[in-house]
């Protein structure tokens, strides 16, 4: 039977006369199967390809057939702007067929969510830090709103999948399970993600359904790409105003500062330049969006805030200010071009530094391959199973000691976590006082109340940490935020800085209210705001390797490009004596050039320095030696033999090298956690067993044939 024939009568009328659709795209032709037949399913297909109705229409038609009552579907999306965004289509497509489309998160009022209450909707697209803010509140009973809940649908799953967020997302899953009753079906939606199988494994948890990957494949255009060596930002601004005139152009540069930074200088050149990144306002980012939208002969500047499905129009042309750091967000960038028939996807590098230029054809090298990473979801999240157990006292207003477990039981991101560390993190939480035992039932404690209880428990509804910032304002208009890092020094506060692309004369601070009240100036500095260091991965650091000891000139090399690459191969010629060579430095230091990666080279340095002593510390291709670790040689050289000869590394290795009170915070939920535990956490989050192992593999077999000695 055709899929269409299986659709309900009422939708197929609706999908040639409300829709005008003469037939089914392969993707919603295979999904429309899968789906009708009851499985657990990722759907992939290019950014706007249809996967929205390619899970929509089908769940539609089961709600007909099967009468749903609401709220049966929930949508979870992994922004808010991604919600406000598809809220008019997916209103669209539920009124088809006399249903109806609501959206639940922090920028819904609360005009708006009395409504739902009173009068649910069909479809509730929403966060995963709403879902677990409904589960608490004690205005919002949950089996009201998610009791009869029959399908979860996951947009930009590899998003979720790749971080804290998806060990969140999977646990609520459950939850909601436990709470409907039914073997909820999960429905992931991706452009990009390599490893397909396992994240639809990852999603199904404890449900009994089988499992299926959509990918209907089929021919694809050659984008069009251009690497380029520019030298300065204002080379690149010069050049994004003088390339593709009256085009609608779209610039992705990988930190806020760096899109103040290019925004001012567009501005400057009277291009008509809007910015998008997240510590702008609302405001800010939905007037720049809107404009965008509506131009012609514009810029935007962005982060990777519009690197996921923002529906911003059919744009002209992506370009990109240095590298990402994964292919998978190359191509999801260079996604938002090519949507209209007839038109190539393209992507046009501009690299300030060589070794942005070097790291830009690196991946463009992995894509040749058709290579994208795994999302490889987490399986041992006990920071997550120690957010859930607070959240779960606090749903359950004191959830039974021997039954919190159930709650969660099947869920994907504890199936590695071991039944002995999971009883030791809840012993841990109650002799911290994080929680206590009344009854019998679990609650939340004294010192629990002190970590997560501030504002109302916002600190809780999300596993991420949010840094502390400063609302700027400018009279009664937000502009945006700023690090307060960034404002503590003293010069800083007596200057001006650079926010929406405009210079702002700071009037006055305001710590307790997290205020920095200003007014236009003419020129000011670019704010900095703060994060962890960038790990990049071993295939891509390989990839640099590969580029490096090559000989092949690209056709997308620009003639700059080209000789920026020659000169790096030149300057790294000792790459192609040995294939991990050991370097004597100007300043003394020895470095070892592994290609390994971040975390693995960070696992790496732990090891060596639990050997050589201070001090060796990582970078993503070399590790380096100093003071008392580069005295020897010969020294180095026979500590990694005895690495590589050695059992391997595991992570209870890696977490004995790890002081967990001396690394940055990874998870706010640490203080949860017995110090065993804390140290692994730590570990598994900074550093990588496998990657270091396959160093190590590597080393060995080259020291056996004679070549590193």
């Amino acid at each position: 039977m055709e899929a269409f024939d299986r659709l309900s009568p009422a939708l197929q009328y609706q999908v040639v006369n409300g829709l005008g659709w003469t037939g089914l795209r392969p993707v919603q032709e295979q999904s429309t199967h899968a789906i009708l037949d009851g499985t657990n399913c990722v759907i992939l297909a290019p950014t706007a390809g249809g996967k929205t109705e390619a899970a929509l229409l089908p769940l539609l038609s089961r709600m007909n057939t099967e009468d749903f009552e609401p709220v049966s579907v929930l949508y979870v999306a992994p922004i808010r702007a991604l919600l406000n965004n598809l809220e008019t289509r997916l209103r669209a497509l539920t009124a088809l067929v006399g249903r109806t489309a609501g959206k639940w998160h922090g920028d819904v009022g609360q005009a708006a969510r009395k409504r739902m209450l009173k009068a649910r909707p069909d479809i509730l697209a929403i966060t995963p830090e709403s879902l677990e803010a409904m589960f608490l509140s004690t205005r919002v009973p949950p089996q009201h709103m998610l009791g009869n809940v029959r399908a979860i649908i996951i947009d930009e799953v590899h998003a979720f999948a790749a971080d804290d967020r998806g060990s969140h997302l999977v646990s609520l899953v459950e939850r909601i399970t436990r709470l409907s009753g039914h073997d909820i079906q999960r429905i992931g939606l991706s452009a990009t993600v390599g490893d397909p199988d396992d994240i639809v494994s990852w999603l199904s948890g404890s449900s009994m359904r089988p499992t299926r990957v959509i990918d209907p494949g089929g021919p694809k255009r050659e984008p069009k790409l251009v690497l380029d060596h520019v030298g300065s930002l204002e080379n690149a601004a010069l050049l994004i105003d003088r390339m593709y005139p009256g085009t609608r152009r779209l610039v992705f540069v990988d930190s806020r500062r760096g899109v103040e930074r290019l925004g001012h200088a567009l501005a400057q050149r009277d291009v008509d330049v809007y910015l998008s990144h997240s510590s702008l306002a609302l405001s800010e980012r939905a007037a720049a969006e809107a404009a965008f939208t509506e131009g012609s002969n514009c810029v935007i500047v962005a982060t990777s805030a519009l690197e996921l499905g923002l529906d911003v129009g059919d744009l002209d042309h992506v370009i990109q200010i240095d590298a990402p750091s994964t292919v998978s967000s190359f191509l999801q960038r260079m996604g938002r071009t090519g949507r209209r028939a007839g038109a190539t996807a393209n992507c046009t590098f501009l690299c300030i530094e060589e070794d942005e230029v070097l790291q830009a054809a690196a991946l463009l090298e992995l894509h040749a391959r058709n290579y994208v990473e795994p999302a490889a979801p987490s399986r041992w999240a006990p920071h997550v199973l120690a957010q859930q157990l607070i959240a779960l006292a606090m749903q359950q207003r004191g959830v039974p000691t021997l039954e919190w477990w159930t709650w969660l039981e099947g869920c994907s991101a504890f199936s590695q976590v071991r039944g002995d560390t999971r009883d030791d993190v809840a012993r841990h939480m109650l002799g911290e006082g994080i929680l206590t035992e009344v009854d019998r039932r679990l609650v939340l404690g004294d010192r629990g109340q002190k970590l997560y209880g501030a504002k109302n428990f916002l600190e809780l509804y999300a596993v991420f940490s949010t840094p502390r910032v400063l609302r700027v304002l400018h009279g009664a208009q937000e502009i945006g935020m700023v690090d307060a890092f960034f404002l503590q020094d003293e010069d800083r506060r007596s200057a001006a800085f650079v926010l929406a692309g405009r210079p702002w004369r700071i009037l006055n601070v305001n710590w307790k209210a997290a205020t920095c009240e200003v007014e236009p100036a003419e020129h000011g500095v670019y704010p900095r705001w703060y994060g962890r260091p960038t790990l990049l991965s071993h295939a891509l650091c390989q990839a640099k390797r590969d580029v490096l000891v090559g000989d092949d000139v690209r056709p997308w090399w620009s003639k700059r490009a080209s000789a920026a690459i020659q000169q790096l191969r030149e300057s790294h010629g000792f790459l192609r004596e040995e294939p991990a060579p050991l370097t004597q430095e100007p300043d003394g230091s020895v470095k070892w050039w592994t290609y390994t990666g971040g975390r693995g080279n960070r696992l790496l340095t732990a090891a060596l320095q639990s050997r050589l002593g201070d001090k060796v510390t990582a970078g993503n291709e070399a590790l380096r030696f100093s003071g008392d670790a580069a005295r020897s040689d010969v020294a180095i050289r026979q500590t990694l033999r005895e690495l590589a000869d050695g059992p391997p590394i595991t992570w209870t290795d890696a977490a004995g090298w790890t002081d967990a009170s001396a690394n940055a915070r990874v998870s706010k939920f640490q203080p949860c956690l017995p110090e065993l535990v804390e140290q692994e956490l730590v570990a598994r989050e900074l550093m990588d067993v496998s990657d270091a192992a396959e160093t190590l593999r590597a080393w060995r077999s080259h020291a056996q044939e004679g070549t590193w000695q």
